[in-house]
């Protein structure tokens, strides 16, 4: 059988040319209309990335919370993947929370982070406060292939997410992304025509723009405008009355100090509420001409206004994954079947080609999977501490999403008797994971409740295994390894989720709701949890369980699955989307 690279080996001695035509190469492939983005990104000209999360503790030392961090990490790999200059610019947290169970009870353990391990120095810049006049960050980077991380950092910068999200501290940290990491890029002589901002918090990388540009003398109307062709604001949230917000108090102790332009500062005053309150959407939207949200149903049924009360229009990009999520096995079977080709974008007849899926093939894939999960889960603790063992010939399912109300860890223990009783009939065993954040007191009780639940009955404290301090680690292997994956958000609720990208791409079985990204495609290509939901997913698990040991049912699953969301997954077709608004931004400047 021949063998077809997708993303292919990082080749570290290529060439910044090499790689500039692999990136014109992408865009001809991708679409001709956007060819000419080539000559606009560049080594000098770079794409830069803003992300107040980045989540790749493997490759680039850098550990951040869930989802948000996963893709920011996943669009930097891609890129690189596709010779996209793109750059990076995230914070470096000083302390990383880690999780420990303690009688079913969730405890943090903080642990210390250097930057020095894997980056280099390229010195210091300073943001301000009313209280001090100067305040020191740190600047590293790091470069692979086309791609680079700038991070920013300094010593009482702590944890990702401290306290509430319209405290003080998580103010401060937005605010030194914003200004100190604008101050980098300049500094290092980058000149971005387009720049990304995902999520709101990292807002003041544009205002940051803005107030240079007036201080550089160009009038403020020209200024906001340069500024709002540059930016495609990128949203993950579905409601924007549920974000935090700040006061006007806050902005004047740490915005204000770190602008020169009074034009600035007044039309930035201007935007506030009559309460004194302003949200970072609100000042996002202002300040960025496109803005996408990251899957069809979540740019469809956002709710989010401009500050002339206007309802605000997405551009859907649903949310991709790179090939690090896909067992190396997996990639080149469908590369070698012709559904996926070398940039990792579906063929043209990808649903054709699959008709020729063999069950041996997926089989013995499906077998190293196993095996690369039982060595994972073989060095982590379950809740009672001992390391994780499965049987061979035991079918497992899993939940691996952060451990959030909307995301419903618990609708499966909702019968504890029903789901032992499928469990013990189909020789299954279920994986929980997925940890609380620190300050969601509800789902902590939550969790201790789940593993007490679980404690009380016999086959499932033997069957059940809750995996401490979730990671990407445990994330990809429970991916690779598992045989059928569930993912029940309340529908309406789930901007995009690709945990659901990954189990589909490795040949599981997954049992969903239609929420997310998992509706981009209608109806949904899956088992569907349904109008009676708990009674639904029950009858799904007893339904996977029966077609993961039946070839013919299996293949015709897979095969569905697969037609439907190849294209879904596909990191290539993300950033083809994106390039896409970015070329649309440079025709209308």
């Amino acid at each position: 059988m021949s063998t077809i690279e997708w993303g292919g080996p990082r080749n570290i001695s290529e060439t910044p040319e090499e790689a500039q035509q692999r990136f014109a190469s992408f865009l001809e492939r991708y679409d001709e209309d956007v060819s000419g983005l080539a000559e606009k990104l560049t080594t000098d000209t770079p794409l830069v990335y803003w992300s107040m999360e980045f989540y790749d503790k493997d490759e680039n030392d850098i550990k951040g919370g869930g989802g948000l961090g996963i893709l920011a990490a996943d669009t930097r790999r891609v890129a690189e993947e596709l010779g996209i200059p793109l750059v990076v610019v995230t914070p470096f947290y000083t302390r990383e929370s880690h999780q420990e169970l303690s009688h079913f009870f969730q405890v943090e353990r903080q642990d210390e982070a250097y930057p020095e391990k894997l980056y280099r120095r390229l010195g210091q810049v300073s943001v301000r406060t009313t209280i001090h006049t100067e305040v020191p960050v740190e600047i590293y980077d790091r470069t692979l292939g086309s791609t680079r991380i700038i991070t920013v950092t300094e010593p009482g910068f702590g944890e990702l997410y401290p306290g509430s999200n319209s405290g003080d501290h998580r103010l401060y940290q937005e605010m030194a992304l914003g200004f100190a990491g604008y101050q980098a890029i300049k500094n290092e002589g980058l000149n971005p025509p387009f720049m990304q901002l995902n999520e709101a918090p990292t807002v003041f990388a544009a205002v940051a723009m803005l107030d240079d540009l007036c201080t550089d003398g160009m009038p403020f109307d020209d200024a906001l405008e340069a500024v709002r062709k540059k930016m495609l604001y990128t949203n993950h949230t579905l409601v924007q009355a549920v974000e935090g917000e700040f006061e006007k108090g806050q902005f004047d102790h740490m915005i204000m100090p770190n602008l020169s332009n009074d034009s600035v500062k007044t039309w930035l005053e201007g935007l506030f509420s009559e309460e004194n309150r302003l949200k970072l959407s609100s000042l996002a939207i202002e300040l960025a001409d496109t803005k996408s949200g990251v899957s069809k149903l979540h740019a469809r049924v956002s709710d989010f206004s401009d500050a002339k009360g206007d309802k605000v229009q997405f551009e859907a990009v649903t949310n991709g994954i790179s090939d690090k999520w896909i067992m190396t096995e997996a990639k080149t079977y469908l590369a070698d079947l012709g559904v996926m080709d070398e940039y990792g974008l579906p063929t043209n007849d990808y649903a054709q080609r699959l008709e020729s899926l063999s069950m041996d093939e997926v089989r013995h894939i499906r077998s190293l999977g196993r095996q690369e999960m039982n060595e994972v889960l073989a060095t982590r603790k379950d809740q009672y501490g001992n390391p994780i063992a499965i049987p061979e010939s035991a079918t497992v399912f899993d939940f691996k999403r952060r451990f959030a109300r909307y995301k419903r860890p618990d609708m499966i223990f909702d019968d504890p008797t029903r789901l032992a009783a499928l469990l013990e009939e189909h020789d299954a065993h279920f994986v929980l994971t997925g940890k609380p954040h620190p300050m969601d007191e509800e789902m902590k009780g939550e969790l201790t409740r789940l593993l007490q639940t679980i404690d009380e009955n016999d086959t499932l404290r033997a069957r059940v295994h809750y995996v401490q301090d979730y990671d990407e680690q445990v994330g990809r292997a429970l991916s690779v390894g598992a045989d059928c994956a569930i993912n029940v958000p309340v529908v309406g609720q789930e901007a995009c989720g690709t945990s659901f990208m990954k189990d589909i791409a490795n040949f599981k079985v997954l049992i969903s709701t239609a929420d997310g990204g998992v509706a981009d495609v209608e109806p949904i290509a899956c088992l569907e949890v349904e109008d009676d939901e708990i009674n639904s997913l029950y009858e799904k698990v007893d339904e996977a369980a029966r077609i993961v040991r039946d070839d013919e049912h299996y293949r015709q699953l897979l095969m569905h699955q697969l037609k439907g969301y190849a294209p879904v997954f596909s990191g290539a077709r993300m950033m083809g989307q994106y390039m896409e608004l970015f070329a649309r931004l440079d025709a209308t400047r």
